[in-house]
């Protein structure tokens, strides 16, 4: 018995949301759902990696006041894109502070500094204001929308610097060299303790547990191109309110280059504390 033979065994069924007009096993239709909505905002259950070197994540619930824990996070990445924000006194303040600077995309910045993330001081090694000479000043991110069975939207999980590279290792060597789309998987992230030889932190790690096939595999792909659709929207509209916000478009204290081609990609930061829209 194979790996993913014995991982299918030993996890129960994937249930992947219904995209017909009944959305919920109570026979409610979109319409009767969007009508609860109007004048609301839905939001995404916001998951983040640890401090301190905790080796459990802290997911969101009725009560504000008791979260539930996990050890792992089992579900499907439907998608994922790149982030980065600056704050001018260093990175502990994301949580009620926003950034001076944001890029939705990771490729271009708005606010002070702004403009090409490339080209930007703050977004260098070594320009970090710990005085460790090795971060950055700039936080980049890596934001994952993770579809858990029998949930109808995916909880958003915003991967720290230092889990970037484990899951990108994770990518290339689980889908990337296997020409598979990162949707077609069940996956497991989970966490491990480092330390920098200071301080505890938390890494998240990865593990495929096993793939989609036949009718599945379509509904898995189908969910993730419909979603894919609706947070590019999202994201696009997201563009254009930090643009306002930072007031008469971008500030370019350096001078500009190329803007790369975006290939009709588009990506978030954090912008509203723990929540972000999306439509039904």
């Amino acid at each position: 018995m194979n790996t993913q033979e014995t991982n299918m065994m030993q996890c129960p069924p994937f249930v992947l949301p219904d995209l017909e007009p009944v959305a919920s096993d109570s026979g409610f239709t979109k319409e009767e759902l969007e009508g609860d909505m109007d004048g609301l905002r839905l939001n995404f259950q916001r998951v983040k990696i640890p401090s301190g070197g905790q080796v459990q994540f802290e997911l969101p619930g009725d009560d504000p006041d008791n979260p539930d824990y996990a050890k792992f996070l089992d579900g499907v990445i439907v998608y994922s894109h790149n982030s980065n924000a600056y704050w001018p006194d260093g990175d502990d303040y994301d949580d009620n502070t926003p950034p001076a600077c944001q890029s939705t995309d990771g490729k271009l910045g708005y606010g002070t500094p702004g403009g090409i993330c490339a080209d930007c001081p703050m977004n260098r090694f070594g320009s970090d204001r710990k005085g460790t000479g090795k971060g950055k000043a700039c936080k980049n991110m890596r934001v994952l929308y993770l579809l858990r069975s029998g949930d109808y939207m995916p909880i958003k999980l915003s991967l720290s610097p230092t889990s970037i590279k484990p899951y990108t290792d994770f990518v290339n060597a689980a889908f990337i060299s296997r020409r598979r789309g990162v949707c077609g998987s069940v996956v497991r992230i989970g966490l491990k303790k480092k330390n920098n030889g200071k301080d505890d932190y938390s890494v998240a790690t990865f593990q495929r547990l096993y793939d989609f096939t036949g009718e599945e595999l379509s509904r898995a792909r189908a969910y993730a191109n419909n979603f894919r659709q609706q947070i590019e929207l999202i994201l696009s509209q997201r563009t254009g309110d930090i643009e306002a916000e930072a007031g008469s478009g971008v500030e370019m204290e350096r001078p500009a280059k190329v803007m790369p081609n975006n290939a009709g990609h588009f990506e978030v930061g954090t912008i509203n504390g723990d929540a972000e829209d999306l439509p039904l």
